[in-house]
């Protein structure tokens, strides 16, 4: 029992669980840059280069035959995923950019200056004290 009640500790600690949706989140936001590049910014990208597709760009290197399948550097998903990299690169970086702007105005913020300790507070006192005799 105590080997199921470590793992429960160890599941539910803060880090694992923050890690965990940051994983579930970094998958969606994968799906959604992979679709940005792939449905919106490569076919007009391939349009202005004369209506290439890069997904379906490949260099056969043994054709077809007697039911085994086609042997072929497909440099085009690479290039693809060149695109998706950058994106999600750039994405990211505007986002740290932005989290690290935001720690700097918190962090210009002047703080308050700190109370005297009492024994200052006290001494000031006596010493008005004395002045007014």
């Amino acid at each position: 029992m105590s080997m199921i009640k470590e793992f429960k500790e160890f599941a539910m600690r803060g880090n694992v669980v923050d890690l965990a949706v940051g994983i579930v989140i970094g998958a969606a936001f994968g799906k959604i840059v992979s679709s940005l590049v792939g449905d919106v910014i490569m076919p007009p990208l391939g349009l202005l280069i004369g209506g290439v597709d890069f997904s379906n760009l490949e260099i056969a290197l043994k054709a077809a035959a007697d039911g085994a399948p086609a042997v072929a550097l497909r440099y085009g998903a690479f290039i693809q995923s060149i695109f998706d990299f950058a994106i999600v690169a750039f994405a990211i970086f505007i986002v740290v950019k932005a989290i690290n702007k935001l720690k700097r105005k918190k962090d210009e913020a002047p703080a308050a200056p700190p109370a005297p300790p009492r024994q200052e507070v006290l001494l000031s006192e006596i010493r008005d004290l004395l002045k007014a005799r």
